[in-house]
C-alpha cells in the first residue's frame, strides 16, 4: 500500500485505538505488543481489501500519556505552565505514536503522524471549545495517507497546557471530515450494563447513566461516561468495541454498542 489514489470524495471511517487496548495501561510506558500488532494486521487487512478507502486513525495514552498528566497533575481541567510537565506528556505520547506508526507501516499501511498540540487550542479556556484546523488531515487523506492522531497537550487560554482526549478527537474529526462511521476499540467489548452485559444501542446518556462508572486504571480524560457523551454527539453512527469487533467494524459491521 502507498499513498496516493485516495478517492477525495470518499468519507473517512475515523477509528480510535484506545490507549488501555495498546498499552498495559498499569505499567508505566508499557506497549501492549499481541494487541497492538492484532489492531494493525486488521487495519492493514482492511485496507488491502478495499473494505475501508479512507481511515484516520486516533489513539489514546494508556500508560504513556495518563502517567505523566496524573503525575504532573494535568487533565481535561486542569492544565500546567510547568514546560517539563509539558514535554513530558507532549514526548511520551510522540513515543507511542511512533510505536504506533512503526508498527502500521510494518505491515504496509501508509500511516504519518499528525501531532495535536502542535495544531489545536483552547481559546476560550477550558470550558471553550477546541480548535483542530484539518487542512493537513484532509489534504493527507486525500493524498492517500492515513493520518493518526493521539490524545496530547493542548494550549488552553488561562490554563497553560490541558489534555486533549483521544475521544474528543475522535468527535472533532468525524464532524469536521464527515465521517461515515466511527469505532472506538477498547478492552470491553461495549458498553456495559451494571450485569457487565453489553448493550446493544444507546440513543440517550441518562439511559446508561447509572451503569458507567470510572476506569480502573489512570485515567484523566473521563472514562467510558465521557466516550459515550462525546459520541452521542456526532451525526455519524458510532461503535464501541473489544479488539475481537475491530475486524467486523471495518468491513462495515455491526460490532459492541452502536451509539446514534
Amino acid at each position: 500500500m502507498t499513498g496516493g489514489g485516495a478517492s477525495e470524495s470518499a468519507p473517512p471511517v475515523v477509528l480510535k485505538l484506545g490507549g488501555s487496548l495498546i498499552t498495559e495501561k498499569d505499567r508505566p510506558e508499557t506497549v501492549d505488543e499481541s494487541a497492538l500488532a492484532d489492531a494493525c494486521d486488521a487495519v492493514a487487512d482492511a485496507l488491502e481489501a478495499g473494505a475501508v478507502d479512507r481511515l484516520v486513525v486516533v489513539h489514546g495514552g494508556g500508560s504513556f500519556g495518563h502517567h505523566h498528566a496524573s503525575e504532573h497533575g494535568v487533565s481535561t481541567t486542569a492544565g500546567t505552565r510547568d514546560v517539563d510537565a509539558v514535554a513530558a506528556i507532549h514526548g511520551a505520547m510522540k513515543q507511542l505514536n511512533t510505536r504506533v506508526l512503526e508498527r502500521l507501516r510494518e505491515r504496509g499501511v501508509p500511516a504519518v503522524p499528525v501531532h495535536p498540540l502542535s495544531l489545536a487550542a483552547r481559546a476560550e479556556g477550558v470550558d471553550g471549545g477546541l480548535d483542530l484546523p484539518l487542512g493537513s488531515t484532509a489534504t493527507l487523506l486525500a493524498e492517500g495517507f492515513v493520518p493518526v492522531l493521539h490524545g496530547d497537550g493542548v494550549v488552553t487560554a488561562g490554563d497553560g497546557v490541558t489534555v486533549v482526549s483521544g475521544d474528543e478527537l475522535v468527535v472533532e474529526l468525524a464532524a469536521g471530515l464527515g465521517a461515515r462511521r466511527v469505532g472506538v476499540c477498547s478492552t470491553v467489548p461495549g458498553v456495559l450494563d451494571g450485569d457487565r452485559e453489553v448493550i446493544p444501542a444507546v440513543d440517550d446518556f441518562t439511559s446508561v447513566a447509572d451503569a458507567l462508572g470510572a476506569s480502573d486504571a489512570t485515567d484523566v480524560s473521563g472514562g467510558m461516561a465521557a466516550k459515550v457523551r462525546e459520541l452521542l454527539a456526532l451525526d455519524a453512527p458510532a461503535y464501541v468495541f473489544g479488539g475481537d469487533g475491530l475486524s467486523p467494524f471495518l468491513r462495515g459491521e455491526g460490532a459492541g454498542t452502536r451509539i446514534d
